[in-house]
């Protein structure tokens, strides 16, 4: 249970060093356009709404330079119940503005969250090997909600606080301007302290997100290995591990509070002082009377309008820089391409036989449709993207044919590539050279609906969901229904369903950890035979049984794989025996094809292997 340190760099890492907020944002675009006519409206009503809060200053400003200077009660009145109506305005359209956005921006964060959790099934399982869930966990919540709330607030009022400022110091400026300046000259120190705290503030924004991830992988490893930990005595480490990132959480949050105290107590500070100085200077010209008490009074209501607007500038900011990291964040996981094995091959497809042997055994005979039919590796060849251009592939000129209707069983030494030649099959992994055919069609011209409609899987390490029995099981064929799901549990020798507290309809768990080793791997096996498929790939699929369920679910397993064309890799002599013929995979190569006797015969690591005396020295997983 690895604890991840530092975010990789396929996780999104640091954020680059000269990211524009403005242009990662943009990419949200394609998303907001169905709502752009409520998020345009909300934003014009909220405009509205802040000049009317402008209005109100010059309301004052006649109040007190005509029926307050003229001792007129009625004047008075009448201002009183202009401004209560301006306020109640004011506070009417925001709410409406509210109302607007509310729905839209919940609709948009709804269809981002599909569309990744849609891109996240369509990538490669290389893909999933290298991201830690915790850090897709993360992106597909913590970053979207923080994404609809930047799209509800903080991007309407960047435009509207911007329109009120500019609104605002035109009127004071055209109140009086000398005073007016007063008020201007501290937008230039401003503007570079906003500059300066972007730059700095994305690199904080985008590591804490980042490290938020990581504890949530720590989060949830914890609590899907609950076992392992108490079983080993393990909970202080992982205790000591979680506090570890959460107290790096807290100092880079802390760091970004420093960061954002300080732009906040400037931009505070900053206009504080410049309408002191124009408050002195306004009082001197009024006593000198240069200046009406009303428009004095106009333009320090102005000034204290504006102040929200400007001091609110780095709380949006802030709240921008977040959303700009988690728009990237986002981004980085959609802008992840669904590998194609054009993508990968490192040339076209080889010579039949050019790197290796053909592995067919000298076993020829095969007419025109079995040469066509059936599972053929032709060349294959794999490497993982991120391995050293030094390491030899883990396959290596794989060619075999599984005619129509037969069983081969793939036998090997540990590390050989088995799992990973099965995982090619169904395209969970791309080749990186040559081609696999399914009666004749090459897999990579498949649509993936079809290629995996054809071919189905079941693993060495069955996966179960949060799901019923019968749910699970069905997964394996859309359209299968309850005398399918009841043959398929047959076979599977996984009748023990019947006699869960709700039968099929008894949810399992997460993970199904509620059931047993064998009882998951039986469930799996069910859900890979329930559509009656026509190509199977079976990973060492009776590992966790005990000898006497294996011996009846191979007995039920034969009559399926009798309908069907098949792959299965096999440890046991009881699995061998299953197939019509065997395969033996060495170090990425087919090495001999054939019965199970002739091969017990010919080769001696086939002998090895099956007696149990398989080396262990150098090899690692497939």
């Amino acid at each position: 249970m690895a604890v991840t340190s530092e975010p990789s760099a396929q996780e999104g890492g640091a954020a680059p060093r000269h990211r524009s907020a403005t242009r990662s944002l943009l990419r949200l675009w394609p998303y907001v356009r169905p709502v752009r006519v409520r998020l345009f409206g909300a934003a014009g009503v909220a405009v509205v709404a802040s000049c009317l809060g402008l209005v109100i200053p010059l309301v004052l400003k006649w109040m007190v330079d005509g029926p307050v200077a003229h001792r007129d009660p009625g004047g008075v009145w009448l201002g009183g119940a202009l401004l209560l109506a301006l306020g109640t305005a004011e506070a009417g359209l925001f709410g409406l503005r509210r109302w607007l956005v509310g729905r839209p921006l919940a609709s948009v964060e709804a269809a981002m969250r599909a569309d990744l959790y849609r891109h996240l099934q369509r990538l490669p399982v290389s893909f999933h090997d290298r991201w830690a869930s915790g850090q897709l966990l993360s992106r597909a919540t913590t970053d979207l909600m923080l994404l609809r709330m930047f799209l509800a607030f903080p991007l309407t009022f960047l435009v509207v606080n911007g329109v009120t400022i500019l609104a605002g110091f035109a009127i004071l400026l055209s109140q009086e301007w000398t005073l007016g300046l007063v008020l201007v000259i501290p937008a230039v120190p401003l503007v570079i302290l906003c500059s300066l705290f972007e730059t700095r503030y994305a690199t904080v924004a985008r590591t804490v997100q980042d490290q938020t991830g990581d504890l949530t992988t720590v989060v949830e490893e914890g609590v899907l290995g609950v076992r392992i930990v108490k079983g080993f005595g393990r909970h202080r480490s992982q205790a000591r591990a979680f506090r570890v990132l959460s107290e790096r959480v807290r100092s880079t949050e802390l760091h970004k509070a420093r960061l954002l105290a300080t732009l906040w107590a400037l931009i505070m500070t900053l206009p504080e002082l410049a309408i002191g100085a124009a408050l002195v200077l306004g009082t001197m010209r009024v006593a000198d009377g240069d200046l009406s008490a009303g428009t004095l009074v106009a333009f320090l209501s102005t000034a204290l309008t504006l102040r929200w607007p400007v001091e609110s500038l780095g709380f949006l900011l802030a709240m921008s820089q977040d959303a700009a990291t988690a728009t990237d964040r986002y981004f980085d996981v959609m802008d992840a391409e669904p590998a194609t094995a054009a993508d990968l091959r490192l040339a076209g497809s080889p010579r039949r036989g050019e790197d290796g042997e053909d592995g067919e055994g000298g076993e020829g005979g095969e007419g025109g449709q079995d040469r066509e039919g059936g599972l053929r590796f032709e060349g294959v060849e794999f490497a993982y993207a991120d391995a050293p251009p030094e390491e030899p592939p883990v396959l290596r000129g794989v060619d075999l044919h599984i005619r129509p209707g037969e069983t081969m069983a793939l036998v090997g030494a540990t590390g050989s590539g088995k799992t990973t030649l099965t995982a090619l099959v169904p395209r969970l992994q791309e080749i990186t050279r040559g081609r696999i055919t399914l009666d004749g069609r090459d897999i990579t011209a498949l649509p993936r609906e079809e290629l995996r409609s054809l071919v189905a899987v079941a693993f060495e390490e069955p996966t179960l969901f949060s799901a019923t029995a019968g749910e699970n099981v069905l997964m394996g064929a859309g359209d299968a229904g309850r005398e399918e799901l009841l043959r398929a549990l047959k076979v599977a020798q996984a009748d023990f369903v019947h006699a869960l507290p709700q039968g099929t309809d008894t949810e399992v768990g997460e993970q199904g950890l509620s059931l047993s080793g064998g009882q998951r791997q039986r469930l799996a096996l069910a859900r890979a035979v329930v559509g009656s498929p026509r190509f199977l790939v079976l990973d060492d699929p009776l590992s966790a049984l005990d000898v006497h369920t294996e011996a009846l679910v191979e007995a039920a397993l034969r009559q399926v794989l009798a309908a069907t064309t098949a792959l299965v890799v096999a440890h046991r002599p009881s699995t061998v025996l299953l197939a019509d013929r065997v395969a033996l995979l060495s170090e990425g190569r087919i090495t001999a094809v054939g019965t199970h006797q002739r091969l017990l015969r010919e080769s001696a690591e086939y002998r090895a292997l099956m007696s149990g005396q398989e080396r262990e020295e150098g090899e690692s997983g497939p």
